[in-house]
């Protein structure tokens, strides 16, 4: 998927631009996510984040990790998105590999618990730092 342009968006009350990192992994760091895997999981997020209105501006699917990079209204936590990303991904990715819960994962969820989750916008920290700086200025 290639990088889409990353604009400011709007809400009835609100333009925002709002991009986040994400990175996490399944439990015991299986190395499951090539081939059918991959590419349903791939779908999956597609219709997580188009069902919630996030933007899925470029996803990378590891065989260990992966990598997302999506924006969403401020009017959502990052906490919940990761939320819903995992959950609603592993009960899919169950029901349609039945076999892989129980070879991989004896009955346990698909994620591991933890997460790696950064923030990105259009203009740097130095930047946004001068400009609080010189707003007495103007």
């Amino acid at each position: 998927m290639s990088l889409k342009n990353t604009q400011t968006k709007t809400t009835s009350h609100s333009k925002y631009n709002i991009n986040y990192h994400i990175v996490f992994c399944p439990k015991y760091r299986h190395n499951i996510f090539r081939n059918e895997l991959e590419y349903e999981l791939s779908k999956c997020f597609k219709v997580i984040c188009h069902c919630y209105g996030y933007e899925l501006i470029e996803q990378e699917i590891m065989p260990d990790h992966l990598h997302l990079f999506i924006s969403a209204p401020p009017t959502v936590a990052p906490v919940d998105i990761v939320r819903k990303l995992k959950s609603i991904s592993a009960n899919e990715i169950f029901k349609g590999f039945p076999k892989l819960k129980q070879s991989k994962f004896w009955g346990s969820g698909l994620w591991s618990r933890g997460y790696y989750i950064g923030t990105a916008g259009t203009v740097s920290s130095e930047t946004i730092q001068k400009y609080i700086q010189n707003q007495k200025n103007v």
